[in-house]
Parts: structure tokens; C-alpha cells; sequence
């Protein structure tokens, strides 16, 4: 077609990208305008794999070459310099927030569940979500003790009427699986988790710091493997007396629909609770389920049809709705 720009859909993504980060990081929010509208960046783009084009992975990258988060003439620069380092790190690297705050979220989910429990994670990352009976809670001036005093306390909003529990869940069993599992212990994997902040977030870079030190102490084991295909060979080593819980954060959003529905049918064939914490749309929902309070609002569904609340991204607030 004459005229059709390639890069149309890199900038529109940039662009929603742009107004999504606006209200927690301005500079990522201003730079991905930018990047929307950067001709040379956008042909750079171009030429990556589909899903190695994402603002995250390009931010992150970036901040790894560079030591400090990206400007705009910066990350031209090294667009322009350093092409081939950015791509082969865009294209070694994953898009893995692994923000241990998403716990506080979590936990109300797990109220009420059998106990022991045992924890499958998938899109796991370096397990530091894992870690849930390791950090303390403060709900609003609610709190739980974990059972690590040096783990982060994470601290979380709770509107409605939010099941709290007495105590922290006893966890028997816990394992993750990655497509390309990261190491708390390895200086260069911290590092990567380091770079996927977003400049701004106040105090997610301590949060992370703290975490990676609780995860160095009791390591959670995270097997290299895909969510489908390795799903049932990992929850076989859960102890049979334990309530198998399959949960995720910002995971299937970046499978296609057909692994989606695989997902959901291996978790079923495996009888185990799922907990799914998830953008809106990614795990279809009842046409009664009612609005998200917010933009940034996930949804935190069991087992692929209850609603249960919405959820900020990063585990700020909880909304119960169920």
C-alpha cells in the first residue's frame, strides 16, 4: 500500500505504552512518546522479533548498557552506537518484573484454602513471589509478621471487604517455572531486575533489593521450562497432602490466545486451585463481572471464571470484589 508506514503499530504501542506509564513514571511516560515518534528507534525496533519490541524490554535494555535509566538523546545515542549490544541484550533478555509486592495480593486469595499449601508459579522469574510466608504485610495498619525479620514489609491498600487472614499460610511446598529462570545469587541477574524499574517508583528499588536478600537466604527453586509443556511434570513433586495452588502476575498477556487456553486446561487436568492476576481481557470474564476501578487495575481471578478483586499492577492495592 503506498504510504503505509512499517512502523505504525511500534508507535502506537509506544504511545499506549506513553499514557499508561504517565501516571508512575513521567520520564518512561515522555520518553515512549518520544520513542512514538523517533523514525531511527522505530526502524531499530522494526527489525527485532515481534515480541522483542516492548517499551519495558527497550528500557531495561538500555538502562543495562547504559548504568542509569535511558533519556531520549540517550537512548538515541546508543541506538546509534551501540546497535548490535542493544539488540543481542533485547533478544537474550525477558521482560521479567518480578515485584515481590504482588504477595500482598495474593495472600487474601489463599484464605480459607486447605492447609499446607503448595505454591506453582508460572512465568516465575527469580521466585521472589514465591517467597509469600517469608515478607510482612502491612494492610492499612494491618499487619503479619513473615517468618524472615530481614524480608521486606510490603504494603498494600485494601478497599472493600478484603479477607484478611490471622496469620501467614503454611507452605509445604513451593517450585516456579521460567523460560529463562533468573538467579537472586547471580550479580548480573539482580542487575536485570534492577534495570526493569521504572525510574520515579519511589520505593520499589529497596522493595526489590530486600527481596533479592530473602530469596539469596531461602532460594526458591525455579525450573527452566514452558508453562504448558512442563507444567505437570514440575506440580508432580508437590507433596499429595498439600493444596496445590497454579498461580501467575503478567504472564499469559504475553502468550497468543491458543497457549492461554492450554494453560488453562493443563491447570485443570492437574485439579489445583489457579490464581490469576492479570491485566483485563487476558482471562475472559462473565459480562455481569463489573468495571475496573481503575486503568492500571489487574484482575485477580480463581480458577478462569471468579472474580475475585482488581489489583494494582505492582501490588499496591487490593479491591475485593468477590
Amino acid at each position: 500500500m503506498i504510504g503505509h508506514d512499517p512502523n505504525a503499530s511500534i508507535a502506537e504501542n509506544y504511545r499506549r505504552f506513553g499514557r499508561e506509564a504517565a501516571g508512575r513514571s513521567a520520564a518512561y511516560g515522555t520518553l515512549a512518546d518520544a520513542v512514538a515518534a523517533d523514525q531511527d528507534i522505530l526502524a531499530f525496533l522494526g527489525a527485532l522479533p515481534v515480541a522483542k519490541r516492548q517499551p519495558n524490554l527497550l528500557f531495561a535494555a538500555a538502562r543495562y548498557l547504559l548504568g542509569a535509566p535511558a533519556d531520549l538523546r540517550a537512548l538515541r545515542r546508543v541506538v546509534g552506537e551501540q546497535a548490535s549490544e542493544l539488540a543481542a541484550v533485547m533478544r537474550a533478555r525477558r521482560t521479567q518484573t518480578n515485584e515481590a509486592a504482588r504477595c500482598a495480593t495474593l495472600l487474601p486469595a489463599l484464605v480459607g484454602l486447605p492447609e499446607p499449601l503448595a505454591l506453582l508459579e508460572v512465568g516465575a522469574a527469580a521466585g521472589l513471589t514465591l517467597l509469600l510466608d517469608r515478607y510482612s504485610y502491612d494492610y492499612a495498619g494491618y499487619r503479619l509478621s513473615g517468618a524472615d525479620p530481614q524480608a521486606p514489609t510490603l504494603t498494600c491498600q485494601p478497599r472493600g471487604p478484603v479477607p484478611l487472614p490471622e496469620r501467614l499460610p503454611t507452605v509445604a511446598w513451593r517450585a516456579g517455572i521460567d523460560l529463562n529462570p533468573l538467579d537472586a545469587a547471580d550479580p548480573d541477574d539482580a542487575r536485570w531486575l534492577e534495570c526493569l524499574l521504572w525510574p520515579g517508583e519511589g520505593d520499589r528499588a529497596a522493595r526489590l533489593h530486600a527481596a533479592l536478600g530473602a530469596a539469596r537466604r531461602h532460594p526458591p527453586t525455579v525450573h527452566r521450562g514452558d508453562l504448558v509443556d512442563d507444567l505437570a511434570r514440575v506440580a508432580a513433586n508437590a507433596p499429595r497432602q498439600a493444596t496445590l495452588v497454579v498461580f501467575h502476575s503478567a504472564v499469559l498477556a504475553y502468550v497468543d490466545r491458543g497457549k492461554r487456553e492450554a494453560f488453562a486446561a493443563a491447570v485443570r487436568e492437574l485439579g489445583a486451585v489457579w490464581l490469576s492476576n492479570e491485566a483485563p481481557g487476558v482471562v475472559p470474564l462473565p459480562a455481569s463481572a463489573a468495571a475496573a476501578p481503575g486503568e492500571d487495575s489487574f484482575t485477580l481471578t480463581r480458577d478462569g471464571h471468579e472474580l475475585l478483586a482488581f489489583t494494582e499492577s505492582h501490588g499496591t492495592r487490593i479491591s475485593w470484589v468477590s
